[in-house]
Formats: C-alpha cells, structure tokens, sequence
C-alpha cells in the first residue's frame, strides 16, 4: 500500500474510532441521567442492554484507533481523536431533541484546539522505553490514590447543583485511562522482550496485564458516573486529562520531552490555557443541555426551561416539578394541615 492510500485509511478509521467513542460517551450520557443511584447502583447498570452497547462501542473505537496507527503515524491520528467531543454534541443533541447551543459550540472549539496543540508537541524521545515494575507499580499506588481524591470530591458536588459536578470523576476517569495507555506501551515491550527478574518474568507480565484491565474498567465506570453532570464538559476533560496524563509519565519516568525544546513547553501551557477555557465554556453551557427542542413556542419554553438545576430536579421527579405561584391571600388557611378553608360570609 503507498503513503497516500495509508494516510486515507489511516484518516477513515480515525473517524470512525471518533464516532465509536462519541456514541458511547452519549449512551453513558443518557445511562447516567436515568440512573437513580444509591445501593445496588452498579448492578442494575451491568443488568441494561445498553450498558454493553456503550462498552462495545468503546471497544470499536479502540480498535479502530489501534488499526488507523497502523496505517498512520501519531501525529495525525491522535489530533483526529479529538473529534470525538464534536461528533458527541450533535449526537447528544438530538436524541435530546434540542439544537446545540453557541457556548457549547465554541467551548467544543476551544477544547478541541486545545487538545491538538498539546497532542503536536508531545512525542515520545526513545519509543522502546517503557517503565519498570517498580516504576509501574509507584505509578498504580499514586494513580490510586488521586483517584480517589477526584472521585470523592466530585462525590461531593454531585448531588449540589454547582457547575462542574462530575468533572472529578471525569478527570479520575482521563487519568485512569492515561495510565493504562503507559502500562499497555510496557506490556508491549515486555511481550517483545523479557522483563528483568528471569524465570519469574511471567508473573510480572500477567500482574501488568491485570492492572491494564483494572484501569480500563475503572477508567469506564468513572466516566460513566462523571455524565451525571452532563455530556460535553465531562467528555472534555476526559479527552483532556488521557493525553495528560500519559505525557507526565512520559517527561517524570521515560525521558521523553516536548518538542521544539523550551518553545515546546510555552505551546504546551498555551495550549493548556486554551483548553481549559473551552472546558470552562462548556461547563457554563450545561444550562442549555435541558432547553428546549427545536420548535418549541418561546412563551412555553418560557415556563419549563429554567436553571439547569432546576430542570435536572423534573427530570428527576416529575412530582418535584413546581407548579405556578398562587397568591398568598387566596389561601387562607385556619390552623390544621388540611385544604384550606373558604371565608366566612360577613355578618350582616
């Protein structure tokens, strides 16, 4: 196959890892805003159809992104990842049945230069590097730890309404997934050399390989509780927190460095800046994933659509939906807790 036929095979299977990716992060989504909770929670998830649609889903993406770096070179297939966030709006939106909003649009924009600016300047200086045991074993016990710090904080805010709930679980989430990324490039060398330790390697490879396995399904079950605070913003900082991640094991523990040295890091933290203003736009956006759908008359949207809270609330529980305001002097009631008694009629 020549170069050109391979970057066009490596650009379709891009996209169609970015849609596999997108259309899981919306049935999470929409998993997450029927969810009740509480004890059991877990359970009745594994129990949904739907649950495994998403985890299938997400394994197609994977595959397909393992098969479009085969066919092309990092540089262009991870910048072509990122698409996943612009595919997941309108997606999202419309079995929502609304249009997506400007501030979701431009925040998408704005995460999505983000990400390709930092994706371009990150690259691996000595690829065959790869951690040791020890080192991957100091990576878990801290990785474990921020972990729950995250998911504890945005435990927290969950059940609050304040903007930004679930974006701990989403970053726990980003970080699992980033970490399992660098355990997976070690499994790789080892399968293509033997781990120091002699005889004993074997155990070495399988303790690696459960705690890859480990890393992907806690990375999918934190994404799955981070959408109970919405689509885009969680999906963002997911996306946003992968690729981090994996380039801080990259700089502290393999050797590797951004690229044009020093004016690496300056595009490095700029594209930082710029990605997290597209988090923050998205994040303020969230009121506009309950509006209303396309064709719905302003005067009626006028009394359903309010905060994003509130709205959260009647999905939630229709019977918490408050009704209209009643005056104050229509009701006046006389001791008790029973309906309210009519006035008397005047004495005459």
């Amino acid at each position: 196959m020549s170069a050109a036929a391979g970057t066009v095979v490596a650009v379709l299977l891009s996209l169609v890892s970015a849609a596999g990716y997108a259309l899981a992060a919306v049935a999470q989504s929409r998993l997450a805003s029927a969810s009740t909770g509480g004890r059991g929670a877990l359970r009745r998830l594994l129990g949904r159809p739907q649950w495994w649609w998403a985890v299938g889903l997400n394994a197609a993406g994977a595959l397909a992104h393992v098969a479009a770096l085969h066919y092309g070179p990092l540089t262009l297939v991870q910048p072509l990842g990122a698409l996943t966030l612009v595919a997941a709006l309108p997606i999202g939106a419309y079995g929502a049945r609304r249009r997506v909003s400007r501030a979701e649009w431009r925040g998408a924009l704005w995460t999505l230069a983000g990400l390709v600016g930092l994706v371009a300047v990150t690259g691996p200086v000595a690829p065959e590097e790869a951690l040791n045991l020890r080192e991957a074993l100091v990576v878990t016990a801290v990785t474990l730890l921020l972990i729950g710090v995250l998911a504890h904080r945005s435990r927290a805010r969950m059940g609050t309404g304040a903007r930004g709930r679930g974006l701990g679980h989403a970053t726990a989430s980003g970080v699992a997934s980033g970490v399992g990324s660098a355990l997976t490039q070690t499994l790789t060398a080892a399968l293509a050399r033997d781990l120091p330790g002699g005889p004993s390697g074997w155990w070495q490879t399988a303790l690696l390989a459960v705690l890859i396995a480990a890393f992907a399904v806690g990375g999918l079950l934190l994404s799955q509780a981070a959408y109970r605070g919405g689509l885009a913003a969680p999906l963002a900082v997911v996306n946003l927190s992968n690729p981090a991640a994996a380039a801080v094991i990259g700089v502290a523990l393999l050797g590797e460095t951004f690229r044009a040295g020093a004016w690496g890091w300056l595009v490095a933290a700029g594209a930082s800046l710029v990605a997290a203003r597209g988090v923050v736009l998205l994040t303020t956006g969230l009121g506009t994933e309950a509006a209303e759908p396309a064709g719905m008359e302003a005067s009626g949207a006028a009394g359903v659509v309010g905060t994003s809270g509130a709205t959260a609330v009647a999905e939630a529980d229709p019977l918490l939906v408050p009704g209209p305001p009643t005056p104050l002097d229509s009701l006046p009631v006389r001791g008790g807790l029973g309906a309210p008694e009519p006035l008397p009629e005047p004495v005459r």
